[in-house]
């Protein structure tokens, strides 16, 4: 199996609102909000987006996340020696983020609702900074989020990750399988598990299927046990 990264159309949705949030006017709202179910990509998009896009900051929070947690992972990955105050690390990451605007994303956000404050430091840094906030976080995140109507009015952007559409499966398996996979073959992986990490599981079972079987190309039949 290869490990090319295939752009699927989340990815290119995804890569369009980063883009919007980029040049917004710094008077403007700047924050955006990812959400979508399990294995849909969404981390690793994020995750390639800041690796090609130096200055980024990528923040993964954790079940047991407070406010001050929170903002000791954003001082140390802004560059600073986190200190120990909630106030002085509000003041650490301000500074930092006054010189040097730039986007922070936040993975796992759903875990930042058990606290409300975790989610109006973010707004506070927001206003007062020229810095762009991406929250990343499951189907229903919007949905929690729109609880706090003056937090949620500031979101300019909100991106829904969806299954896969059958094009999408059919370029992730031409750019990915080491052997061919038909078009009925592609449809049926689509019908089956429209999602990107159960995709990559049909497309090694493929390449099993192929190896032991001597086979150039995998149809439709071959997966259902048919053949």
């Amino acid at each position: 199996m290869k490990t090319n990264y295939v752009i699927t159309q989340n990815v290119k949705n995804l890569m369009s609102a980063f883009g919007h949030i980029h040049t917004q006017n710094k008077k403007a709202n700047r924050m955006m909000m990812v959400l979508g179910d399990p294995g849909l990509g969404k981390t690793e998009a994020a995750m390639r987006y800041q690796i090609n896009n130096p200055g980024v900051v990528y923040i993964r929070a954790k079940a047991l996340i407070s406010p001050r947690w929170m903002l000791e992972d954003l001082v140390r990955e802004l560059g600073e020696q986190p200190m120990y105050r909630a106030s002085a690390l509000f003041g650490q990451a301000k500074e930092q983020l006054d010189k040097n605007p730039r986007l922070i994303i936040i993975d796992e956000a759903d875990y930042l609702l058990h606290d409300p404050r975790a989610m109006e430091t973010l707004r506070d840094l927001h206003d007062t900074t020229a810095a762009a906030f991406c929250i990343i976080g499951m189907e229903l995140l919007d949905k929690k989020v729109a609880r706090y109507r003056h937090l949620f009015d500031r979101f300019a952007e909100v991106v829904k990750f969806k299954e896969l559409t059958l094009n999408d499966v059919k370029n992730v398996a031409a750019q990915n399988c080491e052997v061919k996979i038909s078009d009925d073959a592609a449809a049926f992986i689509h019908k089956n598990t429209p999602r990107f990490r159960q995709v990559m599981n049909w497309l090694y079972k493929a390449e099993n299927l192929a190896q032991a079987n001597s086979l150039k190309e995998i149809t439709a039949a071959h997966l259902e046990g048919r053949k």
